[in-house]
């Protein structure tokens, strides 16, 4: 076949298209377990940065097996609630809240991880997931026990701009989310990302990145979004805490009531009382002697 002609071109262009082709779907297929697995590890590792784990992930020697071992330490459960507050049938890591955030609010399932302390305190993480100037922004925030107190916060980006929108991947912007306050008493009120809004005495606002205000508004509108959806869980959570505080009160009264009976000196016995014999005491009755019976008169001495 003449190797000028168009025809051994067009031939010889299939060949290399369909060659190329075929090891291109082959590295994709060997290597898609291994780009699940790096998904996965990073994943793993946004959730354990919320609470200020795995901090030395950068110096270990095999990233993979210290994040595992870190997330099998710390993160000891987790769970799926419906909007409603209550526990549904679901695996909380599997499930992607883009898909989940397209649904209407009733149908949503909403993922929950526990990090236990070693102290056994707990803490709550919470996916949250929004829109930023360029593309999606996502992260998580974990709450102390009261389901108000914010501990950490983790943001990520698609796009933003560096140096302006992308700063809230940096740790500058998410260190002065630590102890804001999602609730007002009963009151749902997020955060507020704002100018001036990480100065003292604003617990429920911080400041809001200079030069990336539409970041800034996106991030907030991203944890009202988000968080907004489990008030109800955050509701029923309360409750079984303050029932579960309120019996542990009471039985503590009840030891402290039990302790002030102890405490107080045993009653001293009634004196028995003294039964007296009325029949030996008393003095002995007189015997009436018989009386003595009259003497006849003798009629022959007259």
């Amino acid at each position: 076949m003449n190797k000028e002609s168009n025809k051994y071109i067009f031939l010889y262009s299939i060949a290399l298209v369909v060659l190329v082709a075929a090891v291109l779907a082959v590295a994709s297929i060997t290597l898609k377990p291994f780009q699940q697995k790096n998904i996965e590890v990073e994943k793993k590792q946004s959730i354990l940065h919320s609470v200020q784990k795995a901090a030395d992930v950068k110096n270990a020697k095999n990233k993979t097996l210290y994040v595992e071992k870190e997330y099998a330490k710390y993160i000891t459960s987790s769970f799926v609630v419906s909007t409603q507050g209550t526990k549904v049938a679901g695996d909380a890591f599997e499930i992607s809240l883009e898909e989940e955030f397209s649904k209407p609010l009733a149908k949503r399932r909403l993922p929950v991880f526990v990090c236990t302390e070693d102290d056994g305190s707990k803490k709550y993480i919470l996916p949250v997931r929004g829109v930023g100037l360029w593309g999606p922004l996502w992260g998580y925030i974990a709450l102390q026990n009261d389901y108000s107190t914010i501990y950490g916060v983790v943001f990520d980006h698609k796009g933003e701009t560096p140096g302006l929108g992308a700063e809230i991947s940096t740790p500058k912007f998410q260190e002065q989310f630590a102890g804001k306050q999602i609730f007002e008493g009963t009151t749902f009120t997020s955060i507020l990302v704002a100018k001036g809004g990480g100065t003292q005495g604003k617990p429920h606002e911080v400041d809001a990145i200079s030069g990336g205000t539409i970041t800034s508004k996106g991030l907030e509108e991203m944890l009202s979004n988000s968080l907004s959806a489990y008030q109800n869980f955050f509701k029923e959570e309360k409750q079984k805490q303050e029932k579960a505080a309120a019996a542990v009160a009471e039985k503590e009264e009840g030891k402290k009531v039990e302790k002030k009976k102890e405490a107080q000196p045993a009653p001293k016995p009634a004196p028995k009382p003294v039964v007296v014999d009325t029949a030996a005491s008393a003095p002995a009755a007189e015997v009436a002697q018989p009386e003595a019976a009259p003497v006849a008169a003798d009629s022959s001495t007259n």
